[in-house]
């Protein structure tokens, strides 16, 4: 069964562990060798207005969602995005699925967001399925977005607007 709740200062080392499988940070735009002190830190001090979710099975964090503010500016206040990764070992069992829905329960029902956004690669087939799934549309495309294992890689700009 997994189980998904906010994080806490404890969950900062096996959020790092998740970031140092080739999977998690070639999947976003985390760099290999990770920071034990860096995680630490992002799971007991979260920026203010950010919130860390972490799924947990057979008493194992497996996956961690962040939902950030797209900007400080007040007219971008309706607008978050997020991230997610899970580990290599936890894919398809159900974990990214039920951060989502908890991602976007907070955001529909308990923030005043309207807009969810997040960058995704041209080639995570899995991922993009997922966030269509959620409502997520493919707005664009970015060009050489990041450098990913010696080649610069395109990105999908995806959002999904509240319906009313």
């Amino acid at each position: 069964m997994i189980t998904v709740r906010r994080a806490h200062a404890d969950d900062g080392d096996a959020a790092w562990r998740i970031f140092q499988e080739h999977d998690a940070y070639s999947g976003t735009l985390q760099l290999p060798y990770p920071s034990r002190d860096v995680w630490r830190k992002r799971a007991a001090e979260p920026a203010e207005g950010d919130y860390m979710l972490v799924a947990e099975a057979d008493g194992k964090l497996v996956g961690h969602a962040g939902l950030h503010k797209a900007s400080t500016s007040p007219r971008r206040a309706h607008a978050m995005t997020l991230g997610i990764v899970v580990a290599s070992d936890w894919h398809g069992k159900g974990v990214s699925t039920a951060l989502m829905q908890a991602i976007v329960d907070l955001a529909d029902r308990w923030l005043p967001v309207t807009r969810l956004e997040l960058t995704v690669y041209t080639d995570n087939e899995r991922a993009i399925a997922l966030y269509k799934r959620f409502g997520f549309e493919i707005e664009g495309t970015h060009r050489g977005y990041a450098l990913r294992d010696g080649r610069y890689a395109d990105t999908y700009s995806m959002a999904r607007i509240k319906a009313k």
